[in-house]
């Protein structure tokens, strides 16, 4: 037998409707804050990623599932949603059009990791990025926008907002961080002290317990702001208080990617442990020109559908039930079953969802399997039916029955 990859899962049919109701909700969202759906390939060429990534991140330096294709050019599937759609943004010429372009995707994403809860090899992204605005009240759209959505789905997290800054005022807190680290270089683990070189701030964002303790008395990027991104941030605060969205600042987040500037947020969850961030973002004003397009500001965020789906189950959040039949349409013998089979087929086509035998059953069985399916009602056809030109039809629930001509099958079952 061969298995499953480790770090994949497979979404059963027994569970797929869970998904359609959650991307169904993020499809909802998105048309209300008017954003369009965006699909990208599932495979990039590999610069793309480290130049749009950053070639400092964790997704980068040890994630990514990269490749040589028969034409030895480097390709990597893509390990998240945002360097896919700014490629797509600059060479479609998307600048041109009608701005701010709001778009969003689902799609899968690949990243070389150990499989954790809410956390697999490959996952399925949500994602939101708005080209064009570089106001503060873009980002507290966007912010909005998650807010929402996560509320939407019965999810109770907490919104934490940080600024990290601009290049210029960025570099005078990394000279901040690089006299504070120095004298304690040797407790670092070894990937934080390459990030002591090549960018540290990416320090802050070290998982590593000993990293973690050492951190906690760096300096604050706050207390580094130039004036821009001060007023930026006191902009965006406003906002979301105007907006009636509760949050907490949190001066230690810089998120993974190496692509962020100024705004930067996470949702996070208690329910699932550790790894308890279901969504995140930021704005990410320098990356449309470091990928070769024009200088356009940008800001999104993502989110992780197995994650939210996990973090719904835990919180008890309500879920759809399962869709189930209207009908079980029941034939006795063949002639029967095949009059089963001809109003099965005007009923779908008629918008209703109705389901009959394929395995020959009994009688019995097919009351059992209708039973099972969650039939609301069964329309038994036998002999005495057949000739009589109408089914007899039960409800599941009550018992109760009654005839039903052929002609009125359709009819009888629209009024369900």
């Amino acid at each position: 037998m061969i298995n499953i990859p480790k770090g994949t899962k497979d979404v059963l049919p027994s569970d797929s409707y869970k998904w359609q109701f959650v991307e169904g909700v993020c499809r909802d969202m998105a048309k209300r804050f008017q954003l369009k759906e965006i699909r990208t390939p599932v495979f990039e060429h590999t610069e793309l990623f480290a130049r749009g990534v950053g070639d400092t991140t964790d997704i980068v330096t040890k994630e990514m599932y990269t490749f040589l294709d028969k034409g030895e050019r480097s390709i990597t599937l893509k390990p998240e949603g945002t360097a896919g759609a700014v490629r797509s943004f600059i060479e479609n010429g998307m600048a041109n059009g009608a701005l701010p372009c709001k778009m969003y995707y689902i799609t899968p994403a690949f990243r070389y990791e150990r499989p954790q809860a809410g956390r697999l090899r490959e996952f399925h992204q949500f994602g939101v990025e708005i080209f064009g605005a570089k106001g503060a009240e873009t980002d507290a759209e966007t912010i909005v926008f998650a807010d929402s959505l996560l509320k939407k789905l019965g999810l109770k997290v907490q919104l934490y907002i940080n600024s990290i800054g601009c290049p210029e005022c960025r570099a005078a807190y990394n000279r901040a961080l690089k006299a504070y680290f120095e004298p304690k270089l040797d407790g670092l683990c070894y990937d934080c002290k390459a990030r002591y070189e090549k960018n540290p701030l990416r320090l802050l964002d070290c998982k590593e317990e000993n990293c973690k303790k050492i951190n906690a008395d760096a300096p604050s990027i706050l207390d580094y702001l130039c004036p821009d991104c001060k007023e930026h941030f006191e902009q965006l605060k406003g906002y979301l208080a105007l907006a009636g969205v509760d949050f907490q600042v949190d001066s230690r987040i810089v998120r993974g990617l190496d692509y962020y500037t100024r705004t930067v947020f996470e949702f996070v969850s208690s329910s699932i442990g550790a790894q308890g961030t279901v969504c995140a973002g930021g704005r990410y004003d320098g990356l449309i020109e470091s990928l070769g397009g024009s200088s356009v500001p940008a800001v999104g965020f993502a989110a992780g559908i197995e994650r939210l789906l996990m973090v719904m189950e835990n919180a008890g959040a309500t879920m759809p039930e399962e869709d189930k039949p209207t009908v079980y349409l029941l034939g006795m013998d063949e002639n029967c079953r095949k009059k089963a089979f001809e109003l099965t087929m005007q009923l779908r086509l008629a918008g209703i969802s109705a389901e009959t035998d394929h395995m020959s059953r009994s009688v019995k069985a097919q009351f059992k399997y209708a039973d099972k399916i969650g039939a609301k009602y069964v329309a038994v056809i036998g002999g005495s039916e057949l000739e009589k030109g109408e089914a007899r039809v039960k409800e599941m629930a009550t018992g109760q029955t009654e005839s039903v001509s052929f002609e009125n099958v359709v009819a009888y079952f629209l009024g369900k």
